[in-house]
Order: structure tokens, then C-alpha cells, then sequence
């Protein structure tokens, strides 16, 4: 895939996720992309460069939102939400940021995206609770990919379904996606201890922290900017630098008795490397063979998966002893909506 033809993928997908202000700012910097030190940089990258691999365009959009939110760039800030400007004008101000803050754009594309976007914790929340319908303990949650740990909070949030609420009485946020099908198990999902593992954690109590995690939300979705505010406003949990698969090893083998171990993750298994993804996966299902009733195994994820054409991200559930694979259903990349299957544990 081209650098151009992988601004114009993205761009699709961000008009599809309700950014019409990303998708023209994408199609632009795919029509008038510029030679250069940014255009030298990411022409170097090989593989899936478009928002199914290392999502090139996502890093890029990333940089210039810093530039704007940080003050660092005016002529671009005035040509953003909640601006209004003309193609000509956001051309303009577009190819000044990736002239005169190349540097510092080249080091914000060598660190994949990390929306870390609180709306995945309602698929996250119905997920946990179909697990805790099979396994009524207390949950030792271990997140890949956590970023700054703000989905490691879901059980702070409520999600709510129709007239249904699920979660704590006095939640920080709540989230009310569009929800199709039944409402998962009324159960208590507990948690009893988190920790997350990413490769470049975020720590939102900081300034250069809070900088990188709203960078990555779309400046014409002030609605996201809010929550993520809110979410980043708890208690942060812990979140260790390292590589996710190495780090899962330890916590696999040190999960305790009489706990749920749930591993979960969302929009971040694609960003692991080919070798990972298949070592991991056969590291979990190798735990899942020696799991017990008094020490279960459950493994959540949010992806990308097959078939191409099916909306949104596939929510799986994988559930040990048993070997169980329950398709849950399908959410929205954003949290928007969920299709939910039903509560088939």
C-alpha cells in the first residue's frame, strides 16, 4: 500500500466513524503530500502501513492534533475545529506544520497509535460480564496494550442498555452505546486487581502524558475529548513498560487461586508483530489447558477480524477449562454501538 493510498484508507474509515473533519484533512494530505523529511521517514516503513497495520496516517494525524492542542502551532490551530477554513487555507497550514515541525512529527510517528478510547470499555463491561456468569469470582485483570490504563477502569463506569444500568451506582462516566439485542447477565463482575503492559505506557497525570492521549481523538468529536477527560481524572492504575507477550508469561504464571485471570484487550492486537501474536496465542491456550474451576482463564478481546465486510471490531470471549470460544458479537471501533449476540455462556 502507498502512503497515499493508505491517507485515503484511513480517510474512509474516519468519515465511517462520524469525522468528516479527519477524512478531508486525510484526502488532502494524500492529494498535496509533500517531498520532504516526514515524506523520507515514513516511506521507510514496509508492511501494512493503512489503518489495519501500522496505521502510518493515524501517527501522523496524531503529531499535527499535538501541535495544536500543545500551542506549538498557530497556523495550523486556526485552521481546526472549531475553525472553519477552506481547502486552500488548510493545505496551506498543513504543509507549514510538516515543514517546520518535522522533527518533532518524525517522533511522534515512531510510536504506534494509542487512542486508549474509554467508549471500548461498554463492549469490555458486557464482556466481563458473560465471564463472570460462567466463573463467579472476583476478577484479576491483566490488559495488552493498556496505554494509559483508562480501560483497566471499566468497572468505575456504567454502561447502560435501554432502562438497564450495569455497573457502580455513582460511576465517573457512563456509557450508553447503541445497543442491538438482548442485555448481557445482571452478574457481579469484581475486580480485585489490574495492571496493564504497553510498549510506551502514557501517564495522563502528567502534562506531556494528558498531551499524547488526547492527541489521538479527533478534533471534530468534542464528545470523546470529554470522556477521555473524565476517565483520566480516577485514580491511575499501574501500567509497566514492556513487551505485552513477555510481560502476559509472569502474569500467567502468578495468577491467583480463587480469582477470575481475565486478559483483555482492544484495538491493540493488530500492532503486535506477526511472531507475538502467534506466540501469545499459543501461550494463552497453553495456560487455558491448565486452568481449574478455582482458577479460570478468560481471554476478551476487541479486533479486527474476518469477514471484511462486517462492521466494527469482532468481540470474542475465550473461556478455560473447556476451551469455550464464545462469538459475542460486534462492536463499533469507537464504542458507539454493539451488535450483541446474546448471553450464550
Amino acid at each position: 500500500m502507498t502512503l497515499g493510498a493508505a491517507f485515503r484508507a484511513q480517510a474512509a474509515a474516519c468519515q465511517a466513524l462520524h469525522s468528516p473533519f479527519m477524512a478531508r484533512l486525510l484526502n488532502l494530505l494524500a492529494d498535496n503530500w509533500p517531498a520532504g523529511p516526514v515524506d523520507r521517514y515514513l516511506q521507510g516503513f514496509s508492511g501494512d502501513i493503512g489503518p489495519g497495520g501500522a496505521s502510518l496516517p493515524l501517527r501522523l494525524a496524531g503529531g499535527l492534533h499535538a501541535l495544536v492542542l500543545g500551542g506549538d502551532c498557530p497556523q495550523l490551530a486556526n485552521v481546526y475545529p472549531p475553525h472553519a477554513a477552506d481547502d486552500a487555507q488548510l493545505v496551506a497550514a498543513l504543509l507549514h506544520a510538516l515543514d517546520r515541525h518535522a522533527d518533532g512529527l518524525i517522533a511522534w510517528a515512531q510510536s504506534p497509535p494509542q487512542t486508549n478510547e474509554v467508549r471500548r470499555s461498554a463492549a469490555l463491561i458486557a464482556g466481563a460480564h458473560v465471564a463472570t456468569a460462567r466463573f463467579d469470582l472476583p476478577i484479576h485483570l491483566s490488559e495488552l496494550g493498556a496505554s494509559a490504563g483508562l480501560n483497566l477502569l471499566w468497572d468505575h463506569y456504567a454502561l447502560r442498555v435501554g432502562p438497564q444500568q450495569f455497573g457502580p451506582a455513582d460511576p465517573a462516566l457512563t456509557l450508553s452505546p447503541d445497543w442491538i439485542g438482548p442485555p448481557p447477565p445482571r452478574t457481579k463482575a469484581q475486580i480485585a486487581s489490574r495492571r496493564g503492559v504497553d510498549l510506551s505506557p502514557i501517564d495522563a497525570t502528567t502534562p506531556k502524558g494528558r498531551l499524547r492521549l488526547l492527541a489521538y481523538l479527533w478534533p471534530d468529536q468534542p464528545q470523546r475529548l470529554a470522556l477521555t477527560r473524565s476517565a483520566a481524572s480516577l485514580p491511575a492504575p499501574r501500567v509497566d513498560q514492556g513487551d505485552a507477550i513477555d510481560w502476559l508469561q509472569q502474569r500467567l504464571d502468578t495468577a491467583p487461586t480463587g480469582h477470575l485471570h481475565l486478559i483483555q484487550h482492544s484495538i491493540a492486537w493488530q500492532y503486535f508483530p506477526q511472531e507475538a501474536q502467534d506466540h501469545g496465542r499459543a501461550m494463552i491456550t497453553a495456560a487455558g489447558d491448565k486452568a481449574t474451576d478455582d482458577r479460570p482463564l478468560a481471554w476478551l478481546s476487541l479486533e479486527a477480524a474476518p469477514p471484511a465486510h462486517a462492521p466494527g471490531a469482532a468481540l470474542t470471549l475465550r473461556l478455560w477449562p473447556g476451551n469455550i470460544t464464545l462469538p459475542l458479537g460486534r462492536a463499533d471501533f469507537h464504542g458507539r454501538w454493539i451488535h450483541w449476540n446474546g448471553n450464550i455462556a
